[in-house]
This record gives structure tokens, sequence and C-alpha cells, in this order.
């Protein structure tokens, strides 16, 4: 894990709504790192599903998120980080 798992953070979606965040993990795949969340408090879903998002940096320099978008790309990351949860379980 990265020094950044096991923060919490608020992301604002496009209507301007809070979201609370767990952060769990930071993974590379191919060369992109990707940032592993669960929901927090209203937003805890009934199963536990991890929302996860490509960490970019924007015109600044900056560290910002962004959504997978191609499934080819969002295949990758599932697989790998199926792998990470099945070597956490050995």
């Amino acid at each position: 894990m990265s020094e950044m798992a096991e923060e919490n953070l608020v992301l604002i979606d496009d209507e301007g709504n809070e979201h609370e965040f767990e952060i769990v993990d930071i993974m590379e795949v191919e060369g992109n790192r990707y940032v592993i969340m669960l929901p927090l408090g209203e937003e805890l879903l009934e199963e536990e599903e991890a929302v996860v998002m490509k960490i970019i940096l924007d015109e600044e320099g900056e560290e910002v998120f962004a959504d997978i978008e191609s499934d080819e790309e969002w295949d990758k990351v599932e697989k790998a980080y199926a792998e990470m949860l099945w070597e956490d379980e050995e």
C-alpha cells in the first residue's frame, strides 16, 4: 500500500454533491496509477463496491482523479486488482 492508503477524501460530483470515500490502495498498471476507494457514511452500499479512478496530472502538474474511459483499460485494472487481492489472502 502507498502512503495515501487508508486516508479519507471528499469528491464533488458534477452536480456539486459531496461524496466521502476511504482510500484503500493505490496501484500501478502498465505505467498508469489508479486509486481504489470505498464509499463512507450514507454512500455505503449494501455490498462494498470499490470505486477505481485513474490518477493523472492536470495542466499545473497536480495529481487529479479521472474516470477510466475504455473497457480494455478497465479490464486490465480489474484483473490487476483481483490479483492483488488474491495475493493479500495468501
